[in-house]
């Protein structure tokens, strides 16, 4: 009879096996195969590291996630990495950590955060859920990303915040962001969700402000299926992100699951207001959810960290090449931008219709999906004209001129690792198919 180990090694190979027969890579025929936008790029590696966390059996977070927080920490530069469910519920437990009574300067309810209005809507829901009042100002046309000359016009003697995305991967002007910050006493997170391994000035976004926030979503750089990430070098607010990550218990003893928990005084703890000692595994000092990650979900993104060096260089490869080849095109489109000290890691190629256009972007659109180039808008656009977000509280700077614009003109199309040459290639005769007939 097989030992466990050997058993154990001959389903890795049978895994290995399958995926090459099941999961090889299918030849690119234009016009009929789907040039995506995005999606999951994996091999064998992801299924073996999967099945051996299923094998365990642990389920909830363990080793794997532990490896992860390592893996991860150290390609940021960060020292705490606090994985969640998803990008969205990172968003949600950084603004709800800097609203912790723990927190002596904490944000209360009707504190004003700056933040853009050309947005993802789980970047603007924690501010409303934890009844922050957003203050929107208008982005920037070919970056995308806060227009940090309305800063001064957005502050009031409420402003407590700033809560910047990094939008599709492109640095925001990050180093005028966080001095204003500083300046103004001011919190500063960073949702960088679009943007792992992006740098500003030699620097990876997201090591600016307090906090920021991640996703691994199929989309994005790396993937765990769903998941995320909050992400700082502060302990104490890392602790406070686990604590409201993990049913608001107080407990800090995480994967470590000895008897007594690693603190080793489980059972020692007095608590002002509760009679005797009290287990201190249950006691909860925040108002939290459970939003954590399953080892199965750190066990692939494990696999996913060896490919992400290889990852950020492909979307920049394949940036590079739409942009020249989109270039010639520049009196339809707004072409991206990127600021001198950026250093992009894309997670796509957007483009804004001109309005002296002689199509508008619906057309081009249907065209693009039609000939199976996959496109998408560029989020919510003017988010104030979302519904679920019309009737919110929230004070605006000016007219927020860019944002109509992104709302009516703006698209993207993929520069993801699964786009190899050929389908570059196939996307810029499309356009061109397309443009050299208006």
């Amino acid at each position: 009879m097989n030992d466990p180990e050997s058993l154990r090694a001959e389903i890795f190979a049978k895994v290995t096996e399958y995926y090459e027969q099941a999961h090889a890579a299918r030849t690119f025929v234009p016009g009929e195969t789907r040039v995506q936008y995005a999606g999951r790029v994996w091999d064998e590696r992801e299924m073996v590291n999967m099945v051996d966390a299923v094998l365990e059996f642990w389920l909830t977070a363990g080793r794997h996630a532990r490896e992860f927080e390592k893996r991860l920490g150290a390609f940021i530069g960060v020292r705490e990495i606090v994985p969640v469910n998803s990008g969205s519920s990172a968003n949600l437990v950084a603004i709800t950590t800097l609203c912790s009574p723990q927190l002596h300067q904490r944000l209360h309810p009707g504190d004003e955060v700056i933040t853009p209005a050309v947005t993802f809507p789980t970047t603007l829901a924690p501010l409303v859920q934890n009844r922050l009042v957003p203050v929107l100002v208008d982005a920037e046309l070919g970056t995308y990303n806060l227009d940090a000359n309305q800063l001064e016009a957005a502050l009031s003697d409420k402003t407590r915040a700033i809560f910047v995305p990094h939008t599709l991967g492109n640095p925001a002007e990050i180093d005028r962001i966080a001095e204003f910050a500083r300046l103004h006493r001011l919190f500063l997170v960073e949702d960088t969700c679009d943007a792992l391994g992006s740098k500003y000035a030699g620097k990876m976004v997201g090591t600016f402000g307090h906090l920021a926030t991640l996703s691994f979503y199929p989309a994005h750089h790396i993937t765990m299926g769903e998941g995320g990430a909050v992400y700082t070098d502060s302990r104490r607010l890392a602790r406070i992100a686990r604590t409201i990550r993990d049913w608001g218990r107080d407990c800090w003893c995480g994967y470590e699951n000895p008897l007594n928990g690693k603190c080793g005084i489980r059972f020692e703890r007095e608590i002002p207001g509760m009679p005797g000692f009290y287990d201190h595994r249950y006691l909860f000092t925040e108002i939290g959810y459970n939003l954590k990650i399953t080892d199965v979900q750190a066990a692939m993104g494990v696999a996913q960290m060896e490919k992400l060096p290889g990852f950020v260089a492909a979307r920049k490869r394949n940036f590079a090449r739409l942009y020249a080849g989109l270039k010639p095109y520049e009196d339809y489109f707004t072409l991206p931008r990127w600021l001198p000290n950026a250093d992009p890691s894309w997670f796509a190629f957007p483009l804004t219709v001109r309005d002296s256009a002689p199509f508008d972007r619906t057309k081009l659109m249907r065209y693009l999906e039609s000939r199976k180039v996959e496109t998408r808008v560029l989020f919510a656009g003017n988010i104030l004209k979302q519904p679920g977000y019309r009737d919110i509280e929230c004070r605006v700077v000016g007219d927020l001129p860019n944002a109509e614009q992104v709302l009516r003109g703006t698209f993207f199309v993929g520069v993801y690792p699964g786009l190899d040459d050929q389908r570059i290639d196939y996307m810029l005769e499309v356009f061109g198919e397309f443009l050299n007939r208006q």
